[in-house]
């Protein structure tokens, strides 16, 4: 065969993957208030997108498309777009349906939603708005450096108070050794104290501490509490977390009663002073999907329209542009390619109102026993069973169940709540959320933790007795299995729960 250049022509079948459709499957895994915020983007991107007055619709019960379990002719009313475009052809479901190596392919640029503007081609990672909304808020560091600046102290002290303020952590204790920021500071060791002493001085009191106990040992000269049997307590921390009551008994020389009100004085104290700064409380969790019971005895499914802003595409703001480019080439081609973008966002934001109501609708059949009994009766769920189901691949319903919080009766929770392995089931087991199927990992922890719960201090129960009361209500776990469990909810073992006890008996 001679070698040397030549030409071929061959015929190959790829997935072609448009900036649109990129950008339809990554809204899929965003949360409705994520969500909310691109089209907000998009609306300032494009002119020919706008909100619908008021957003969607006051009358009616959320936006739904049925009923499961007993199903019935009152369904709940559709709010979707009553007009859906005809552009990028009838991709639908199938075109969303994407597994999730596809999206890590690197693809031609050009016009989509959002194409060419930094405000609305973002994907889930581009949303943040947790993270924003905190940037403003007063954290630790900039509370101490302010009440720095008021005290009462030379310069030199309030410079290394600085310093020190900048080696923090979030908790308020000194991250650093004192003589190592005296080093970086080419300072002495007394100066260096004479700056963490006006840091100990601020407001929350134990903030500047290097160890817990010091920490606490501020708070207790903050109170007048620090007499030296108090000084003895604090010294022993590791006496107390051990429940080693004679021994310190002997070391502070009190008696019962003054060692119970010297650790409930301890007990008052916060080991984490600066967490009270700059931490403001995690905003309420709103939910995406609604479940509520149906009077036919089903489960009505609803998205939460209040957080779901409904799109319209202004015709007749098109209509006058077009005419207002007369014969210009480059402004009717930009113009359709707005059209374009508008067409595909209201089509890819009702494929995704449908996809989402169709995997919760499959959720919920799935685990019909937690909305009807509680955690005890989840079974095991895995993507993949819910996949097959909806004749769609796994990392769809992944992105579909992402940053998605279900409401019902029993609180709110997220979708990935209800997926959980499961574990075997003995047969005769009488405990709640029995089935063929086995019984949800969820179950089993509910289960020990009640166990637990309901146990009296004198009656500890070990892991093998844990295991044998799970046996009893058809739980088959090996005892590794049930300590696994039981740290994974926060519960300690039944020497740490012993102690724990024992302090809470000597209160």
């Amino acid at each position: 065969m001679a070698i040397g250049p030549r030409l071929d022509l061959r015929q190959t079948q790829s997935l072609v993957m448009t900036p649109q459709l990129q950008q339809a499957i990554r809204l899929l895994a965003l949360s409705n208030l994520e969500l909310e915020s691109f089209i907000v983007d998009a609306v300032a991107d494009n002119p020919l997108v706008d909100l619908a007055p008021g957003g969607s619709d006051s009358d009616g019960p959320p936006v739904g498309d049925g009923i499961v379990g007993g199903a019935t002719s009152d369904q709940i009313p559709d709010a979707l777009p009553e007009a859906l475009p005809e552009a990028g052809g009838s991709d639908g479901e199938a075109a969303l349906d994407i597994p999730d190596g596809m999206l890590d392919r690197d693809f031609d640029t050009g016009s989509g939603i959002g194409a060419g503007s930094s405000s609305g081609g973002g994907g889930a990672e581009d949303f943040d708005p947790i993270e924003r909304a905190s940037d403003s808020a007063d954290t630790l560091a900039d509370h101490l450096h302010a009440q720095v600046g008021g005290a009462k102290a030379n310069v030199a002290d309030q410079f290394v108070a600085h310093q020190i303020i900048d080696q923090m952590d979030e908790a308020g204790y000194l991250t650093l050794p004192l003589g190592e920021i005296a080093e970086l500071l080419g300072i002495g060791l007394a100066e260096a104290e004479a700056g963490l002493r006006l840091v100990q001085s601020l407001d929350p009191t134990g903030v500047g501490a290097r160890d817990l106990a010091e920490c606490i040992a501020l708070q207790a000269i903050e109170a007048d509490r620090y007499d030296p049997c108090m000084k003895v307590l604090i010294a022993n921390l590791d006496l107390l977390a051990r429940g080693n009551m004679a021994q310190l008994k002997r070391m502070c020389r009190v008696d019962d009663e003054d060692l119970a009100d010297m650790i409930a004085e301890l007990r008052g104290y916060d080991p984490k002073p600066g967490c009270r700064i700059g931490g403001d409380p995690a905003p309420p969790v709103v939910p995406d999907v609604f479940v509520r019971g149906d009077t036919a005895g089903g489960w009505a499914i609803a998205l939460n329209r209040e957080t779901l802003p409904r799109l319209v595409i202004d015709r007749e703001y098109y209509t006058s542009l077009k005419r207002g480019c007369g014969k210009d080439r480059a402004s009717r081609g930009w113009l359709g390619e707005k059209l374009a973008d508008a067409n595909w966002l209201v089509k890819a934001l009702d494929q995704r109102q449908k996809t989402i109501l169709k995997v919760a609708r499959e959720i919920v059949r799935r685990q019909e026993g937690f909305f009807m009994r509680g955690v005890s009766a989840l079974v095991p769920l895995t993507l993949r069973d819910v996949a097959e189901s909806v004749g769609m691949h796994e990392s769809t319903i992944s992105r579909v169940t992402s940053n998605k919080f279900l409401n019902c009766g029993r609180g709110t929770f997220e979708l990935k709540y209800f997926f959980s392995s499961g574990v075997a089931r003995s047969g005769g087991g009488t405990g709640a959320g029995a089935s063929e199927e086995g019984a949800s990992a969820e179950a089993v922890k509910a289960a020990i933790r009640s166990l637990i719960d309901a146990e009296k201090p004198d009656a500890i129960l070990s892991d093998d007795t844990l295991v044998d009361l799970l046996h009893e209500r058809g739980y088959t776990l090996a005892r590794r299995t049930v300590a696994k469990y039981r740290e994974a909810i926060g519960l300690g073992s039944s020497v740490q729960r012993r102690r724990q006890k024992r302090l809470m008996g000597a209160r």
